[in-house]
């Protein structure tokens, strides 16, 4: 891809040209010599057979610039076979185009200061087409002994300004393939069975597994190395979806929890690199983007208060204390900057908002942007950069709370005793005024209030159980939400735990966005909820249909989507999504 908002570079940037006999006139079917293909988390594998010659690819990454691309060709007969073979590349029309250096193409963009090359490592002369987003290779033609094979390894490397071309030209020059592939497959291997070893006991059999390789190398394809204004690597939304080249921070806290069940250093990184953006006074920006010459950081908003819940998973599985010392007070500073600019009222409960005064901003900030519990909201004026909207909202509150506890974990783990009991007697008083102020004990669910808490905004959504996976309820208010959980005419749909319930006159899934479809975050906070007020058979009974109830989570072939539609199951909106993959490695594994 160039470095514009989802354009593709090329429909095949080196493809393999292949005739033989003795006049080269026979030609390898592609399309009918088909005889394996194949998807690893460590490469990619296909392999085409007819009665005189095999070809088999493979492909594998030798670093985050560079691919390498493996052909070997092998006679399959009795006889010698001569043989004729090249390569040719298509750019499509994006501002890219192809020049021939001495010993490799160059590929470079008008948009982008980042170059493209591919090299030939057994040395095929490149030659060009008639235009300057075309190639060809001077064909070579030999003859293949019974039994013999001839490789060729092809390289593509698309490399940023940060990094030298000349450093990664001479690595590729003096690699030899298979120890590549063999080094990436031993790596990957470790990673994922690390995952299947900590499956949940409900969750061994083989297609449980299939699930999990495929969150896990939907996270895989959606790594980014740093580059332009990402100053640590990190995870894009979906690498599929025009508008999702950047990190956003919601979105950065769930893919580090995913990504800390195998990869704790690529899980700090994601949370390094949206905290390289906060401001002095704590405030955390909703979205960073490789290159700002095609979109801009977003200060309008943040998003929910998730980061201390990501560190403090990362801290359960690799015991850094130094990482957490780093971290701590960048966390604080974050957690107070909410009651000095998002809690209008100054009563200790804090509302969404926005930097520069706008509606939309704010709700964009819940990250929940159309929900239903927005409709009717207006903005507020705290201070010259700093609104609100006219009401207190549960989700938020109860990640607060959550939040102070996991800052208790924290300082605890540095030594900060005196902030630590601080931190735990204000979750003690949130607790209660959480239990006291947006629970409804005739709906028996919690809702958003106005500012004094005497309404509340009615319409049962999934915030209505955040306040049980942030361990805020009672139990006997977990109960009353569970039931409602638990009912397949309101949130136990074919994918369980969508949005909003399914009894509503607003519910819409195809339409809504917030408004019906399931998203995974959602549904596994609500699992976690009722495990944490002991309600297992519940849980694992949701997890399974969940799981299941998503099309193409527990099949191979669809790609994992940002949502579904609770009713019939169907995947929704981008595709390779990350946020809900690290939540099917959290549904799947057991947490420390």
């Amino acid at each position: 891809m160039t470095q514009d908002n989802g354009t593709w570079l090329t429909p095949s940037l080196s493809q393999l040209h292949l005739s033989y006999g003795p006049d080269n006139n026979a030609i390898v079917d592609w399309k009918n010599n088909l005889v394996s293909q194949n998807s690893y988390a460590s490469h990619l594998e296909q392999t085409y057979e007819d009665k005189t010659l095999r070809v088999e690819q493979q492909l594998v990454f030798l670093s985050g610039h560079t691919v390498l691309q493996q052909t070997i060709i092998t006679n399959l007969s009795d006889s010698p076979v001569n043989v004729n073979s090249g390569f040719t590349g298509d750019l499509y029309n994006t501002g890219i185009h192809l020049t021939l250096e001495n010993d490799h193409i160059k590929l470079q963009s008008t948009k982008s200061k980042a170059m493209g090359y591919i090299m030939f490592v057994n040395e095929l002369n490149a030659v060009f087409a008639k235009d300057s987003v075309s190639y060809q290779t001077n064909n070579q033609t030999y003859m293949l002994s019974p039994r013999a094979s001839k490789k060729t390894v092809v390289s593509h490397t698309f490399i940023f300004p940060e990094y030298n071309w000349e450093k990664e030209k001479r690595r590729i020059t003096s690699i030899n393939f298979d120890s590549v592939l063999n080094a990436r497959k031993s790596e990957k291997n470790a990673q994922l069975s690390q995952l299947i070893k900590n499956r949940k006991a409900l969750f061994k059999d083989s297609v449980y597994t299939k699930a999990l390789t495929k969150a896990y190398i939907t996270l895989q394809n959606n790594w980014r190395i740093p580059a332009g204004e990402l100053k640590h690597a990190g995870l894009f939304p979906s690498y599929h979806y025009e508008w999702f080249n950047g990190f956003w921070s919601w979105d950065s806290w769930k893919h580090a929890v995913g990504l800390s069940y195998y990869d704790t250093q690529l899980a700090k990184d994601q949370i390094r690199a949206m905290f390289d953006y906060q401001k002095e006074d704590g405030f955390i920006v909703d979205c960073i983007y490789r290159d700002t010459l095609i979109e801009k950081h977003n200060y309008r908003d943040t998003k929910p208060p998730l980061a201390a819940w990501a560190v403090t998973q990362i801290f359960k599985r690799d015991t850094d204390t130094s990482f957490i010392r780093s971290m701590y007070p960048k966390l604080k500073k974050y957690h107070t900057w909410w009651y000095k600019k998002r809690d209008h009222d100054q009563d200790s409960l804090c509302e969404y908002g926005s930097t520069d005064g706008t509606l939309i901003a704010a709700k964009w900030e819940s990250g929940m942007d159309n929900a239903i519990r927005f409709d009717n909201s207006s903005i507020l004026k705290n201070t010259e950069d700093a609104y609100s909207l006219d009401q207190e909202s549960i989700d938020l509150n109860a990640y607060l709370y959550a939040e102070k506890l996991f800052l208790v974990t924290l300082a605890e783990a540095i030594g900060n005793k005196v902030e630590a009991d601080q931190f735990k007697a204000d979750a003690q008083t949130l607790k209660l005024k959480i239990q006291q102020q947006f629970y409804d004990p005739e709906d028996g669910w919690f809702y958003d209030t106005n500012l004094k808490g005497t309404q509340f905004i009615k319409g049962e959504g999934s915030e209505g159980w955040t306040a049980l996976w942030a361990h805020a309820a009672t139990q006997e208010q977990a109960k009353a939400v569970k039931n409602k959980m638990m009912d397949p005419t309101k949130f136990y749909t074919k994918v369980p735990f969508q949005t909003m319930s399914a009894d509503h006159p607003k519910f819409n899934p195809l339409k809504g966005y917030w408004r019906g479809p399931n998203w995974l975050d959602q549904a596994y906070f609500g699992v976690k909820g009722l495990l944490n007020y002991g309600f297992k058979a519940e849980a694992d009974s949701a997890t399974i249909q969940i799981l299941k109830g998503a099309s193409g989570i527990m099949e191979p072939g669809p790609s994992i989507r940002e949502n579904y539609h609770p009713i019939t199951g169907e995947g929704l909106n981008a595709e390779n999504f990350s946020w809900s993959a690290a939540h099917i490695i959290m549904l799947l594994t057991n947490e420390q």
